[in-house]
Formats: structure tokens, sequence, C-alpha cells
């Protein structure tokens, strides 16, 4: 019996994990009608062929008892030649097209899988106490009531047509022998056309039965989606743990930059970007550390410590820093104003501006 805490549809990973252990969905009656189906159609294909096999082999066995009992011996081997080669032949296509039909219907359902978990040896299938619960299982019991039905549609149907044989019998005394073959043939044959139809209604029942089920015990509680997700996506904790070490570590190599900075423009205490130009090897000013707030404090800190030029610019502050990109050379319609502030601070400082 299916969990009622599991609400949930299984999800792709317990789909494949099951799959991995041989659990898979399958119909044991797809198969089986698959092999009646394949077995019913080599025996319909192959029926002159047959009776003709075993005409010659009655004629040879009457042929046989004929002859006189010094040649016995070889009779008797030929009969048991003959009669291997027509077990081969009668018996052999109907038994390699079953084996196909198995094989293919068993594969079309579980799609190829070949898995060695479902024959390894296991304790609870030997286990009495697990033995009983399957006895007593909801399956256990939509199993036996299937075969009592298989077993009562197949004798209803064989009933009514031997009936319906057993009225016309009387006939066959008027009727020579090989009509009177024919028409049982047929009869014989709508008989089962009419089990094969039968059977094929109940395995598409019990198609949709086994799929739902399975559908069920694959089911999943919210907290077991929750523990997968974890064990596939991450502790969402330990990621965000992550994420800010992360983040930790990008600022301390974005402030171990700001000594390199040539100035640092900034809005008073919420923004603050610092600027880097070297015009031998730089085409236009590069960001090398960009921050707001506190981060913001730390860079101008940083780069009063190490003798930066700190520049309050307010508009061109707060521009830059929704513009720009860290590491990067400051967009073009920003080259008038920087400019002005980087000759004021070289000049300043005694440096020499170079245009590339």
């Amino acid at each position: 019996m299916a969990d009622s805490s599991k609400t949930e549809k299984a999800t792709p990973k317990k789909r494949r994990d099951e799959r991995k252990k041989g659990n898979v969905f399958m119909s044991k009656d797809v198969i089986a009608v698959a092999t009646l189906l394949g077995a019913f159609a080599v025996l319909t294909l192959l029926a002159g062929t047959m009776a003709n096999e075993i005409t010659q082999f009655m004629e040879l066995c009457i042929t046989a008892g004929k002859e006189p009992l010094g040649d016995t011996g070889s009779a008797v081997n030929e009969l048991g030649r003959q009669m291997g080669w027509i077990m081969l032949t009668t018996l052999g296509p109907i038994m390699a097209v079953t084996i196909l039909c198995a094989v293919a219907a068993t594969f079309a359902q579980t799609k190829f899988l070949v898995s060695g978990e479902s024959i390894k040896p296991k304790f609870n299938r030997i286990s009495p106490l697990q033995g009983i619960k399957r006895l007593f299982s909801l399956r256990s019991v939509v199993e036996a009531l299937k075969g009592i039905l298989k077993i009562a549609l197949l004798m209803i149907i064989v009933y009514l047509c031997l009936q319906s044989m057993f009225k016309e019998s009387i006939k066959y005394l008027y009727t020579d022998l090989s009509a009177a073959s024919s028409h049982i043939f047929e009869t014989a044959t709508g008989m089962i056309w009419q089990i094969v139809v039968a059977f094929i209604v109940i395995a598409a029942l019990d198609f949709f039965y086994q799929w739902r089920d399975y559908e069920k015990q694959l089911r999943m509680s919210k907290q077991e989606v929750k523990e997968e997700y974890k064990q596939v996506e991450g502790n969402p904790q330990i990621k965000g743990k992550i994420r800010e070490i992360q983040r930790q570590m990008a600022r301390s190599r974005m402030m171990q930059q700001v000594p390199q900075a040539d100035v640092v423009i900034r809005n008073p205490t919420h923004v603050a970007v610092a600027l880097r130009y070297k015009p031998e090897q730089d085409d236009a000013p590069v960001v090398l550390a960009m921050g707001q707030d506190e981060l913001a404090l730390r860079i101008v800190k940083t780069a009063e410590e190490n003798n930066v030029a700190v520049i309050e610019n307010i508009p061109l502050a707060r521009a830059l820093y929704g513009a720009v990109e860290l590491n990067r050379e400051i967009p073009p319609e920003f080259y008038g104003e920087v400019a002005e502030v980087l000759v004021y601070i070289f000049r300043l400082n005694g440096k020499q501006v170079m245009a590339k």
C-alpha cells in the first residue's frame, strides 16, 4: 500500500535510481498476449504445411507397419528421423516466434533495460513475514481476481464454441472428411480469435493498472523531494555560505588593487569608484574597485592610507557606479569628465598626461 504522506510525483532522479535497481513498469499479461498472438499467427500461416508433414508421417507409419519383421530396425530409425524433422518444422517456428515475441514485449515495456539488481539474492524475499504480507496485499488480491477472470472467460468461450460444434457434429456424417476437417479448423480458429480478443482486453486493463500502481509506488513525500533537491543541487545554506566566501575573496582581491589606482571618485558616503590610467598600457581609464556604503568607505580608507587621491563628485560617482564593470575600461561617454579629474590629479602630483 502506498504511504498516504507520499503525494508528490516521482522526480526524474528517483525514476533513474529505480530503473538502475531494475524496478520498472511491466505488465506480464501484455507479454502473454504477445506470445499468444505470435504463436497463433505462425500456426495460421503454416497450418497447411504442418498438415502435409503430419499426413506424410502417418503414411510412413502405415507403410512401415506393412514391412517384413526383418526390416523393423531400419523402419524405426527412419520413423525417428522423420519424427525429429516434423517436430523441428512444426514446433520449431512456433517456439522461435513465441520467444521472440516475449523478448520484444518485455524490452518494449522496459525500454531495453538489462539490470543485474533484480536477480541478486535478497533475504527479504525468503522472509516468512514478508511472504505473508505479499500474500495478503492488494496486488495479490488483484492478481488472484485477474486469474479467476481469465479462467472464467476461457471456459465460457470454449464451452460456447464446443456447444456450437456439437450441435453441427451430426452433419459430419453426411460430409466428406476434408470438408468436415476444414469446418472444424475454421471453428477452432474462430474460438482462438475470441480467446485472443478477450485476453487483449484483459491485458489492456492490466497494463493500465500496473502503470497506475507503479506510479503510486514511486510517489515521494514533500520531505523526500526536499532531501533529494539538497543532494542534487546542494544544501541552500551551504551554497549561500560558499557564495558569501566567494564574494569576500573577490572583495579582498579588489581591495588589493586600490593602492594601484590613480584616483577614487566618491559620493560622500554611499559610492566609491577607483580608477587607474596608465597611458603606456591603457587605452582608457580602468576600474580597479567599486562599492557602496560600507565597502565604499573601505575603498576610500584604503586609498587614503596609500596616498591615492580621493575626489568627491556626486553625479560622476553615481553615474560611473551604475554603468561601469570591474576591471574594465570606462565607457566612452565618461571620457571627458574623467579626463578632467585625471588631469587635475596628475598636475597636482606632477605627472605628465600622455594621450595614446
